[in-house]
């Protein structure tokens, strides 16, 4: 069995960023949860990560993406790396769920930067520095996804992190300046690992040495991405290029509302959630959204990973 905190270079390959199933009433659903990441590893996803954007962590309390996190991995069972979203806008809340995530055995943590305070850089090397040096043993991802926090960390200072903080080992980037990935790499060294978050750069990311992706589009094709992934790296291009572009439908699918609204909603009809309830701030998709979302599925269709009927779970749609 791989130790992939020793090894966080083997953390390749597609690690699918889950939803957190909720029930009818709005509480987690931990036996959809189960249900879901047992059939993203029958489908071939190379890791599971839970509690990052696509998870709505921040309609959660620490206790809820605690428990969900342990749900993951008791699922997982050792058969694939677990690296959870464990960031808050506080400080206080992400060391005390990165700790737990720690004791839960988790393979390492993605850390999102704090949200809606705009820090500075120097402020944002301070707030990484103290969450790594808690947890030494524990590989940190940072997690820049600049539209959802309203700050970017710049290329220097991952650089100055990766360099001064031992077990700072990479970042997920999920911003459309794809610029930003090169001058990321080149700053820090090739040795940092580096996963898009943007479903249409995943492709072009292993073209400049990425490690792989955290991509919300394994939610509903775990196969296809992790296919796109191997051809790459199998020198298949055409494949890969057909997959990038075979996907594109479904990419547009994930954001028609907010994501991932309509994620759960597909996931719920295809009897893989019981019910695709998402928290307040957001709603399930509109009447239009779901007309787009079906237009959308069928001409992806190609692409979405099979569900079996031992794939389903009781009580869902």
């Amino acid at each position: 069995m791989t130790n992939w905190r020793t090894r966080p270079e083997q953390l390749t390959g597609s690690i699918a960023p889950v939803i957190t199933p909720f029930t009818a009433d709005g509480e987690v659903d931990h036996a959809s949860l189960a249900n879901l990441v047992q059939w993203q590893l029958k489908q071939g996803s190379d890791g599971i990560s839970i509690g990052g954007s696509t998870g709505e962590p921040s309609a959660q309390t620490i206790d809820e993406r605690a428990d969900a996190i342990r749900t993951v991995l008791k699922t997982v069972d050792g058969r694939a790396p677990v690296v959870p979203g464990t960031g808050s806008a506080k400080l206080d809340e992400t060391i005390e769920l990165t700790g737990a995530a720690y004791d839960a055995g988790v393979d390492a943590a993605l850390i999102i930067t704090p949200y809606y305070a705009k820090p500075t850089q120097e402020a944002l090397y301070v707030w990484y520095s103290t969450v790594a040096q808690e947890y030494p043993d524990l590989p940190i991802i940072a997690y820049n996804v600049p539209t959802r926090t309203a700050v970017e960390i710049a290329p220097e200072t991952v650089a100055r992190l990766h360099r001064d903080v031992p077990n700072f080992v990479g970042i997920k980037e999920t911003t459309k300046d794809f610029e930003h990935f090169s001058r990321v790499i080149k700053a820090a060294g090739r040795d940092l690992l580096v996963w898009s978050g943007i479903e249409l750069l995943c492709l072009p990311l292993l073209a400049l040495g990425g490690t792989g992706f955290v991509s919300a589009t394994a939610n509903i094709a775990p196969g296809a991405t992790k296919r796109m992934y191997e051809a790459f790296h199998a020198g298949r291009m055409d494949e890969a290029l057909d997959i990038h572009y075979g996907l594109h439908p479904l990419v547009d699918l994930i954001f028609v509302e907010t994501n991932p609204a309509p994620v759960k909603w597909v996931l719920a009809q295809r009897g893989l959630i019981r019910s695709e309830h998402v928290r307040p701030p957001l709603i399930t998709p509109t009447d239009a959204g779901k007309d787009k979302i079906r237009a959308l599925l069928a001409e992806g269709s190609d692409f979405l990973s099979p569900v079996e009927d031992d794939d389903t779970i009781a009580g869902g749609n």
